[in-house]
């Protein structure tokens, strides 16, 4: 493959209107990056990253799974027994037949926006990119990356149980950017799970009492949900991947099915489902009193390979696109919290592109004068995350629902070199329009479309957070 980078300036870009939109409105606005797995403890630490391996590979399913697609023994993608550089020079080796995958357009923008390398990443040039992009990277701690992407703020996702010291630090550093927590409630979901008696130990340590009833349950998480509050949280999160349902409960068997848990008896699918549906509630409920943003990843079917999760752990790169029925739920659960005047602004992401006219017009259901745009359908996500996903998301959105009120892109990733998602996105925003004026399908009229993309690109996210200035 010929060494020269195909990211120019007009990369995506196929219309004049799409280049204008991109480079002038789109381009220079700062990043708000309100999902991602990122290290608080590492932006709190402020070490220098020590090298693109780190960087690129340590828990970056996307590029496990494509290492191991091309045949990568598993010591090279998660071994601790292989060195840095023959991790990465494996990878190189698998980047030239990730052509058409999402990672060959983000590996080459990484590695041109952070490290200024246009070369293709290959067997012939691993050595000398390696080389260069850790000489960078010893002089950047995360918190530099963050700016040089001109980030102002990201949401880490964080569980109830977290300490949140590394925020705690953060915030008392001089940092470009402010970095939030996330309230992702997923293990408080899990009572169908042996480990359940143990997390409810963490919870109490936590809050300081023990749990003892549904009473103490509701209590200790209320103690969290206030906690997170005051450290800044503005989000919650779930992303439990299994079949969701809502079913109708009294408070009894709330307390009976909890108490069933706590002196460690089975219990059976509906008594799982009696809680979960009370859980969901709940936290809503609490939510819209915070005036939190709740969000909802749904569709993955997990931990698929037993094998490899048995030997890597959780978020080994084994999951994929469920095919569960969500719409139900979605319809119950928001119905149920709307009719108390109690639906929090809330986001929605699914994982089967069958669903996307599904999700889009479930979330219309729920839009009311609260604010513009309440009901988000959120930006394509994982296997979505891609050209062809963001265009039909684009598309769709504007199809059922109101893409000017878009809260636009995140990043979603375990990785401080991820933030040229948020251009890729940009620049597949304004192509989409570009196209649609080319067509004649929408006004010739670069200021509306500008203020648009604009809109969708930040100052929409901006407004809907609420995140500070």
């Amino acid at each position: 493959m010929k060494s020269k980078s195909f990211i120019t300036h007009n990369f995506v870009l196929q219309s004049e209107v799409a280049k204008i939109l991109y480079h002038e409105y789109a381009k220079d606005l700062p990043i708000l990056d309100y999902h991602n797995h990122l290290s608080a403890k590492e932006i709190a630490e402020n070490k220098p990253v020590s090298s693109i391996t780190q960087a690129w590979l340590n828990g970056d399913h996307y590029k496990w799974r494509a290492m191991r697609a091309h045949g990568v023994e598993e010591k090279f993608i998660t071994g601790s027994d292989t060195s840095q550089k023959e991790k990465f020079l494996k990878w190189a080796e698998t980047v030239p037949y990730t052509l058409k995958n999402p990672l060959f357009h983000w590996t080459h923008l990484e590695l041109k926006r952070y490290f200024g390398i246009d070369d293709i990443l290959q067997p012939s040039t691993a050595e000398t990119i390696f080389e260069k992009a850790n000489a960078v990277l010893e002089q950047k701690t995360p918190a530099q990356l963050l700016e040089d992407m001109k980030v102002e703020v990201i949401c880490t996702t964080d569980d109830p149980t977290d300490s949140l010291e590394y925020h705690r630090a953060i915030k008392k550093q001089s940092f470009f950017t402010k970095v939030l927590p996330t309230f992702r409630a997923d293990a408080l979901f899990f009572i169908n799970s042996d480990s359940f008696s143990t997390y409810l130990d963490k919870l109490a340590m936590v809050v300081g009492f023990k749990v003892q009833s549904l009473d103490d349950f509701k209590s200790a998480v209320d103690n969290r949900l206030e906690f997170f509050n005051q450290h800044g949280c503005k989000l919650s999160d779930f992303g439990v991947g299994e079949a969701l349902t809502i079913v109708e409960y009294t408070d009894d068997e709330v307390k009976v099915v909890f108490n069933k848990k706590l002196n460690n008896n089975q219990l059976s699918t509906k008594e799982v489902n009696i809680f979960r549906s009370f859980l969901f509630e709940y936290l809503g409920k609490q939510y819209h009193k915070l005036n939190w943003v709740q969000q909802y990843h749904l569709g993955p079917i997990r931990n698929n390979n037993t094998r490899l999760l048995k030997e890597i752990g959780l978020d080994a790169g084994v999951d994929s696109i469920g095919d569960f029925p969500i719409a139900e739920f979605m319809s119950k659960l928001f119905d149920k919290l709307n009719a108390t005047d109690q639906l929090a602004k809330t986001i929605t992401y699914n994982l089967n592109p069958s669903q996307n006219e599904v999700f889009a017009t479930m979330m219309g259901n729920f839009q009311n004068a609260d604010c513009q745009g309440k009901m988000q359908w959120g930006s394509g996500w994982w296997f979505l995350d891609q050209k062809d996903g963001m265009e039909k998301q684009i598309n769709c959105l504007g199809n059922m629902g109101l893409l000017s009120h878009f809260v636009g892109m995140l990043t979603d990733s375990r990785s401080f070199l991820s933030f040229p998602r948020h251009e890729y996105f940009r620049r597949i925003l304004c192509n989409v329009l570009g196209n649609d004026v080319e067509q004649g399908l929408i006004p010739n009229d670069i200021e509306f479309l500008g203020k648009m993309v604009q809109n969708i690109s930040y100052y929409n996210a901006k407004r809907y957070f609420n995140f500070p200035t």
